[in-house]
């Protein structure tokens, strides 16, 4: 359906979004130079991981929040306020409780104005639509996950959007449900009963957005700028089977895992210059837990040769993207693994961290985090020149402060203390917010040397 002749309902020009950090220290880019274009007749996905600024681009351009630079052009017009051309449909169900199901889909009529024949009218055809007949004078209470998103959907149906966003749709339901709702969405679409012109969907499902979607729009991370799109070049419905369909999937797990690489030709946007680059506490940590990583590794070392496609493993894990990449990263990170053409394989170091006893795997994870991780040589410097060999939290949340908002500090000064905790680099007590560096025992972790001063360079 989708054509590059077809009429732009859409368009983003130049945009940044920039987001002020604590105490005047400056801002925090989340957007950067987006240019985008949703056009009639078309399924656009926006896929990137967490803190690429998905959400945040689709509530710019649906007028909820303002871009700091740049404009968005709906139906040819600047934008300025609420986009009256798009309905939304979030991933939680946002039901008034107090409603029946047919008052909840008329609120939005009723906020425009239409008489109330014609608003029951309208809705009770979007709850026939949805798959919810006979259920109008139902609560929010009496429904499942499932029917209160179904309830979203007649709410934003009813309003018969130029264009219809979805926001992680399907990520509060569980696999089963998601799924039928899905495909239930999907044969609206290839039957041309959609009540919109357009679908602007986005996920963190790699799957997901090639089942759905025609174009699926890759965005980088830390800022969030656009890679590069990817054309789902296959009849409609796009059929889970067809080897071009896993082709694609493994091709975007490949862009995914790989931050640089080029998208369909175009060349990736080289890492942004400046002051920040070159402080460690600059360099975002994966959030992910060592459990996690260890966990992983235990499981791909069992794969021949310690070898497995990330699709496969996503499958077998049940992992969406948002959920596996950080652990990929992290493995990556500390050099226990490698990704390259959607496949991870296990390095000779990873495959010994995955089958040696605990003590040694300690040995060997500290070991990687002082060589592969820079953040872990500053702190533990930072402690030895103390006296007293310990420093209050605040003053490691600061230097993170410099870079990422507060809450982003904190997930990465908890992530710094999961890993340093099991390296057995330092300590940390939670009542007093402060971190040591371990006092000498008898054991062998313990006599090994933890930091700068006792390491060649």
């Amino acid at each position: 359906m989708s054509s590059a002749a077809s009429p732009v309902l859409i368009e983003v020009e130049k945009v940044y979004k920039r987001f002020p950090l604590p105490e005047g220290k400056g801002e925090f880019t989340v957007l950067s130079q987006i240019d985008l274009q949703v056009r009639a007749g078309e399924v656009l996905a926006l896929l990137g991981r967490s803190g690429s600024g998905k959400s945040t681009l689709l509530r710019i351009m649906a007028g909820l929040i303002p871009p700091s630079q740049g404009r968005v052009l709906s139906n040819g017009q600047p934008l300025r306020g609420p986009n009256p051309d798009v309905a939304m449909v979030f991933q939680s169900f946002a039901l008034l409780p107090w409603l029946t199901v047919q008052e909840n889909v008329e609120l939005g009529l009723q906020a425009q104005g239409i008489p109330r024949e014609i608003r029951r009218q309208k809705a009770l055809k979007a709850i026939d639509l949805v798959g919810l007949d006979g259920f109008e004078s139902a609560y929010p209470k009496e429904l499942s996950g499932g029917m209160k998103q179904r309830v979203g959907f007649a709410r934003a149906f009813v309003l018969e959007p130029k264009v219809l966003f979805m926001d992680e749709p399907f990520s509060a339901l569980d696999v089963l449900t998601a799924e039928n709702l899905r495909g239930e969405i999907d044969e609206l679409w290839n039957a041309q009963a959609f009540p919109s012109q357009s679908i602007l969907i986005v996920t963190h499902n790699i799957e997901e957005a090639v089942f759905l979607a025609d174009r699926v729009v890759i965005l980088g991370s830390n800022p969030g700028r656009i890679r590069g799109e990817v054309r789902i070049d296959l009849p409609r419905p796009h059929e889970r089977t067809d080897p071009r369909f896993k082709s694609l999937v493994d091709y975007i797990y490949e862009i995914m895992t790989n931050p640089e690489i080029a998208v369909t030709g175009e060349v990736a946007l080289p890492a942004l210059a400046g002051d920040k680059a070159t402080s460690p506490y600059a360099l975002p940590l994966p959030h992910a837990r060592v459990g996690g990583i260890s966990g992983l590794l235990e499981l791909i070392v069992e794969w021949p040769q310690g070898r497995a496609e990330i699709a496969d493993l996503a499958e077998r894990l049940q992992l969406a993207v948002d959920d596996l990449l950080p652990i990929l990263d992290a493995a990556v990170l500390l050099g226990f693994a490698e990704v390259a053409s959607g496949v991870v394989q296990l390095t000779e170091i990873g495959q010994d961290f995955a089958n040696t006893t605990i003590l040694r795997s300690k040995d060997l994870f500290r070991q990687q985090l002082l060589a592969r991780v820079p953040v872990f040589r500053s702190i533990l410097q930072t402690l030895e020149e103390k006296g007293s060999r310990s420093m209050r939290a605040d003053f490691f949340l600061d230097l993170w402060d410099e870079h990422f908002p507060h809450a982003e500090a904190e997930r990465q000064f908890a992530t710094a203390i999961d890993w340093g905790r099991y390296a057995e680099l330092f300590e940390y007590d939670a009542s007093e917010e402060r971190l040591y560096l371990p006092e000498p025992s008898e054991s062998s972790t313990a006599q090994k040397p933890v930091g700068l001063n006792s390491r060649s360079e």
